[in-house]
């Protein structure tokens, strides 16, 4: 069975690539950050992440939450409530 989107109004990707370019930080910076905490997430994975070519996982959501220091709100806006 492939692999599908469940919910394809959020834009999850886009939002961890904006919060990534928010910081000021590169794909390899945030993969060295959730190494660091314990994920063994690869650039590529990001990269297909912000790409929406792969969803996250929980763990790892977790993760780049601290990495970001952002709240959960800011992976699941949609297109309406960006402003």
């Amino acid at each position: 069975m492939a692999q599908q989107k469940i919910i394809m109004d959020i834009p999850m990707g886009e939002n961890i690539k904006k919060l990534r370019q928010e910081k000021g930080m590169r794909q390899t910076d945030v993969i060295t950050q959730m190494q660091l905490h314990g994920s063994i997430m690869s650039r590529s994975t990001l990269a297909n992440i912000e790409t929406c070519r792969r969803n996250i996982k929980a763990s790892d959501l977790t993760i780049m939450k601290e990495v970001f220091d952002t709240d959960y709100d800011s992976f699941f806006e949609t297109k309406q409530e960006e402003k």
